[in-house]
């Protein structure tokens, strides 16, 4: 993914990650408990690194068929 900084914040709060992963709340409390998700904390409120979410859904890539060289 590709972002421009004059379009969207450098840090994203949880909401808004979740909705990019479309997964849920406890999903990402979740991927927090586990450490599959970095984040940083002041008090109660979370936030998250949009360079750091894209890193983990790039990760988490799976290649389809196509592009591993097989012909359909």
């Amino acid at each position: 993914m590709e972002y421009n900084a004059n379009t969207i914040s450098k840090w994203l709060s949880g909401e808004t990650v979740c909705r990019m992963l479309g997964i849920s709340k406890r999903t990402l409390q979740n991927y927090r408990d586990q450490r599959r998700i970095p984040f940083y904390q002041t008090g109660r409120k979370i936030y998250y690194k949009i360079t750091e979410v894209d890193a983990f859904l790039e990760q988490h890539h799976i290649k389809s068929r196509y592009q591993e060289g097989s012909v359909l």
